[in-house]
C-alpha cells in the first residue's frame, strides 16, 4: 500500500510539473505576440518627445494629432475605401463562387473522372509558391490590362479558390445527401435544395472561408505591390504603409497611428466570426 501511494505521489509531482512548465510555455509565447501589439498602441497614442525619450513607456496622455495626421495629412481614408472595396468585393464572389463549385464536385467526384480532375486540380494551387508564378502573372496581367483594382480582385478570388474548395468539399461530403433526395421528392429543384438545404448546414465552414479570406486580402502586400504600385490613387492600406517612408519624413508615431486604424476593422471581424473557425475547421477535417 505504501508503494502504492508513493507511486501516485510522484504521479501527482510529475503531473504538476508538466502543467507548471506547459502554463511557462504559454505565458512567454503570449508576452511574445502581444509585444508587438502593445508597442502599437502605446506608440500611436505618443507625442514624439515621449517615443524619444523611452520608447517603451505607456503614454503620459492619449495623443490624438497622431490619427488626425494619418487622416488629413496622407490621405489615409482613400487607401482605406479601396482596401475596403477590394476586399468585400473579393470575399463575396469567393462566397459565391466557390460554394456552387464546391457542391457540384462532392456530390459527383466519387463517379465522374471530370469533377475529381477538377478538384485535384484546383488543389495544385495550394502546393505552387507564389513566387513561381510572380513574375508570369505580372507578365499577362499586363498584357490583358488588368494591372488595376478589378484585375486584383480577379487574382484574389482565383488564388482563394484552391483552399476553400478543399475546406468546402470535405465539409459538404459530412452533410448527408438523404437531405437533398427527400427535398427532390417534395418537388425541390437541385438549385432549390442548394441554396435551402446545403448552404445553411455548411455555415461554420462559410464563415471560417470568410475570416480566412478577409484576413488574407486586407493584409495582403505582395500581390497588391505587383498589380497596384504604378498609380497612387488605386493603392490599398499595406502599400500606403509600404510608401509612407518615402512619401513623408518617416514619423513612427504617426506611422503606428496608422497600423492601429488599420488593424481595426480585421479585429472586429475575426472577433465576430472566429467561434466558426475552430468549429468549421474541425468538422471539415475529421469528417468525410
Amino acid at each position: 500500500m505504501k508503494l502504492e501511494e508513493q507511486g501516485r505521489e510522484v504521479k501527482r509531482k510529475s503531473i504538476n510539473i508538466g502543467n507548471v512548465f506547459t502554463y511557462a510555455l504559454l505565458v512567454i509565447g503570449l508576452i511574445i505576440i502581444l509585444f508587438p501589439f502593445y508597442i502599437t498602441i502605446i506608440t500611436s497614442f505618443k507625442t514624439t518627445e515621449e517615443s524619444a525619450a523611452n520608447f517603451f513607456a505607456f503614454p503620459k496622455s492619449f495623443y490624438l494629432e497622431n490619427f488626425k495626421a494619418v487622416v488629413h495629412k496622407a490621405n489615409y481614408f482613400t487607401y482605406f475605401s479601396n482596401s475596403i472595396i477590394i476586399t468585400i468585393v473579393a470575399v463575396l464572389f469567393i462566397l459565391l463562387f466557390t460554394p456552387m463549385c464546391s457542391y457540384a464536385i462532392s456530390r459527383n467526384m466519387n463517379r465522374s473522372k471530370y469533377h475529381k480532375f477538377v478538384y485535384y486540380y484546383l488543389l495544385l494551387g495550394i502546393f505552387v509558391p507564389f513566387q513561381v508564378v510572380m513574375v508570369p502573372l505580372v507578365k499577362y496581367t499586363g498584357s490583358l490590362h488588368l494591372n488595376n483594382q478589378f484585375g486584383l480582385v480577379l487574382l484574389h478570388i482565383t488564388f482563394a479558390s484552391s483552399q476553400a474548395v478543399f475546406l468546402l468539399v470535405n465539409y459538404i461530403r459530412s452533410v448527408p445527401s438523404d437531405l437533398e433526395s427527400a427535398a427532390l421528392i417534395d418537388g425541390c429543384t437541385i438549385q432549390g435544395a442548394y441554396w435551402k438545404i446545403v448552404l445553411p448546414l455548411i455555415k461554420p465552414m462559410l464563415m471560417t472561408v470568410l475570416v480566412l479570406n478577409t484576413m488574407w486580402i486586407w493584409n495582403d502586400f505582395q500581390m497588391s505591390l505587383l498589380i497596384l504600385n504604378k498609380s497612387p490613387n488605386t493603392w490599398t492600406i499595406p502599400l500606403f504603409q509600404y510608401n509612407f517612408k518615402s512619401q513623408y519624413t518617416f514619423d513612427y508615431n504617426m506611422a503606428f497611428a496608422s497600423y492601429l486604424i488599420a488593424m481595426i476593422p480585421i479585429i472586429i471581424v475575426y472577433a465576430l466570426m472566429q467561434k466558426y473557425i475552430v468549429s468549421g475547421l474541425t468538422q471539415g477535417a475529421v469528417k468525410s
